[in-house]
């Protein structure tokens, strides 16, 4: 097996074309500052439909440090990470998206916390450029909930960028879950985390890969992953309805004995209106839930990874790759570029 770097950079991508050298020349400087040439520059293509793939093959070829993880398709942003993370080997981890928003400069700070003795450095935004109201009010309302109803404390304020220990990545990896949270799984792991404020800059090139759907989804899976609370609401609805029927039945026999009939379809169908509309909600939230367990019964790959490139060598890797542990995964990297040969369209490498 190969000496394991001092240091991993995992990046997932999609349609990053833009702004990706300049973001894999700043995150390789941090990199060399803090670890020297021990280190890994991991970018997952998520997926692309630009130029992102060829760029980073390109990289790749370039920088011996680069490792190129294409994905058989999209996946979205938490299982790339969980690919990146796969194939990363360094004693710590940097977790960071490509765009620029998070600055990898920041790792030049994060570095010397760690050596103190946290297990996560974790960034916490304290500002966000370029970002509408609306997402900042969105994100704001998520997180208010999210702290209220998850079982384990998920700072405020913080995404996925965040530097970890290896032996806080091989338990992430362990846990088996496909509808990842990855900031909630990190919190649930514990240790010692310590927070870095930062302002979080505007993209540098490019737009958001998150618009409101994947946004509610992302939601739906935080809150259904780190909480039972939303299944207590439905069934404090069910208790609540149900009193308010009886107290109805016993009104409606009352008015009856009276011989007084009683008269108004309007009320009739506000009442059956607003209980068929509970009873939907309830249905519904189970039903998030119930379709979880489905998925996760399925028992299927966590991800694909079509190719994997370092330096001028192609690789393949075991089918069931993403479901290996921590070790055999990285003995399956060293494993895989020992028996590889070098592509012919990529025999050159420049420092």
């Amino acid at each position: 097996m190969t000496q394991a770097p001092l240091l991993s950079i995992v990046a997932p991508c999609h349609n990053e074309e833009e702004g990706l050298r300049e973001f894999c020349r700043r995150a390789a400087a941090a990199a060399q500052s803090v670890a020297g040439d021990a280190f890994e520059l991991i970018l997952v293509d998520d997926g692309s439909s630009d130029g992102t793939w060829e760029i980073i093959s390109d990289l790749a070829a370039k920088v011996p440090q680069v490792l190129g993880v294409r994905l058989l398709r999209n996946h979205g942003h938490q299982l790339a990470s969980t690919a990146g993370l796969s194939a990363s080997r360094g004693e710590r981890v940097l977790l960071i998206d490509a765009d620029l928003q998070d600055p990898p400069e920041l790792l030049l700070m994060m570095m010397p916390i760690m050596e103190r003795g946290a297990d996560v450095v974790y960034g916490q935004r304290t500002r966000r450029e370029g970002e509408t109201w609306f997402k900042l009010a969105s994100a704001s309302l998520f997180y208010s909930a999210l702290s209220r109803v998850a079982s384990v404390t998920i700072p405020r304020d913080t995404g996925d960028f965040r530097l970890m220990r290896r032996r806080v990545v091989d338990i992430l990896l362990a846990m088996p879950e496909r509808d990842r949270f990855i900031r909630g799984m990190v919190s649930w792991i514990g240790g010692r985390q310590v927070a870095l404020p930062y302002e979080r800059d505007a993209r540098f090139a490019g737009t958001t890969k998150y618009p409101l759907r994947k946004m509610i989804n992302f939601a739906l899976d935080a809150i259904t992953s780190f909480s039972t609370t939303p299944l207590r609401i439905a069934t404090w609805l069910g208790m609540i309805s149900a009193g308010v029927a009886m107290a109805l039945l016993v009104f409606t026999f009352v008015r009856w004995l009276q011989g007084e009939t009683v008269t108004g379809w309007s009320s009739i169908m506000a009442a059956v209106s607003t209980f068929s509309a509970i009873q939907l909600i309830c249905i519904g939230i189970i039903g998030e839930y119930l379709g979880r367990l489905v998925q996760e019964s399925k028992k299927r790959p966590m991800f694909m990874i079509e190719t994997i490139l370092r330096g001028g060598e192609q690789a393949e890797l075991p089918t069931a790759f993403s479901e290996m542990s921590a070790d055999d995964k990285r003995s399956a990297l060293d494993a895989a570029f020992a028996s590889s040969q070098p592509r012919t369209k990529m025999n050159s490498r420049t420092k």
